[in-house]
């Protein structure tokens, strides 16, 4: 297949690109005007163009998409205001599926994220699948989670209105080397100052080699077309083993401040309340102290994985335990072979 990787040189996007190239498939990748390639352990494999487009403008994009089997879509802003990640995400979809239209590209995976889920109304302990609600009230949460719900409302039109072949890939916390430590275990007070918040609850993680392992799965399998799909790994581990883990490879930890998650959730919810009914929610609270999203973060459910192993015969390669020692080492992960593969074809 000829895959186009938006978002290829992001932390994700590097992994699905290489993962794409072992399995011998071509890959067209996007990346921003302003990135250097040299720093894209693949930029010169012979079975990869690399395309410099701004997805938040339409210039160039049909272009890129010219002979394209199928788009692999990573491409989103995870920083800044709203109006940035508006932009990143959501004008940088809507240009991506507009062109795709009228290249006459029909398949597309898109990369969403376990942050569009309903955590507040989802009873604690609750299995984390597929059919789990979505967030009823976008505007309690953050940037990232808004900008992404809005993200599957264009993909869900493109496929209702356009009849096109759409899966939507929703990974829960991607981890790996330099993305070690996460706002699911707390909120930073200052620059190396944390508050730790529980340590029960169980982190929906999914290593980044196993994550683009799945999402070429899901642009390879007919099976894949039509359906929501969760990646997460086997064995999740509470907030408190993962901490263990990466002490004992001596990775470097920020101070932290331990507390209770039932106190934290209390608090939280005497600010937000104090907000809306004396201030007129006109406080911005930072996100630790909106209840809405502290659940998002750390209230206690299960995660499944089983529709991933189903439909994208798909299971983690990595146990956590050798994620870890991979990311925690010094030697290059995204090594590929000078022979190349032959080309793979869409499996049925």
């Amino acid at each position: 297949m000829k895959l186009l990787i938006t978002g290829a040189s992001g932390f994700l996007g590097q992994y699905v690109v290489a993962e794409a190239l072992l399995k011998g498939h071509k890959v067209r990748a996007v990346v921003r005007p302003s990135s250097n390639e040299k720093l894209l352990t693949w930029h010169n494999h012979p079975n990869l163009e690399l395309v410099r487009i701004d997805l938040r403008r339409k210039n160039g994009i049909v272009d890129a998409l010219l002979g394209v089997d199928a788009v692999i879509h990573l491409a989103a802003a995870k920083l800044g205001d709203f109006y940035t990640r508006f932009a990143g995400t959501v004008i940088a979809t809507e240009n991506l599926l507009d062109a795709m239209i009228e290249a006459n590209v029909m398949r597309l995976i898109d990369i969403s994220t376990f942050s569009v889920y309903d955590y507040l109304r989802t009873p604690s302990n609750t299995t984390i699948t597929e059919n789990t609600l979505v967030e009823f009230d976008p505007l309690e949460r953050d940037e990232y989670a808004q900008t992404k719900l809005l993200q599957e409302e264009l993909v869900r039109e493109f496929e209702q209105n356009h009849s096109t072949q759409v899966t939507i890939i929703r990974p829960g916390l991607i981890y790996g080397r330099g993305e070690l430590w996460s706002t699911l275990l707390g909120g930073q007070l200052t620059k190396n100052l944390w508050l730790r918040i529980g340590a029960y609850a169980t982190i929906p993680l999914t290593y980044v080699e196993n994550c683009a392992d799945a999402i070429v799965c899901a642009a390879e399998r007919s099976e894949a077309i039509g359906q929501t799909i969760n990646i997460v790994d086997d064995n999740l581990p509470t907030q408190r083993a993962y901490v263990k883990k990466l002490q004992l490879r001596n990775y470097p930890l920020p101070k932290m401040i331990h507390v209770n998650w039932t106190l934290m959730r209390a608090l939280a919810w005497t600010m937000w309340m104090y907000n809306k009914k004396f201030l007129k929610g006109q406080a911005k609270l930072p996100g630790i102290f909106n209840p809405v999203i502290l659940d998002a973060r750390f209230k206690h459910f299960r995660f499944s994985n089983a529709r991933a192993k189903q439909i994208l015969n798909w299971k983690p390669k990595y146990s956590l335990d050798t994620a870890l020692d991979r990311s925690c080492n010094n030697n290059e992960l995204l090594q590929l072979p000078n022979s190349l593969p032959s080309l793979q074809p869409l499996r049925g």
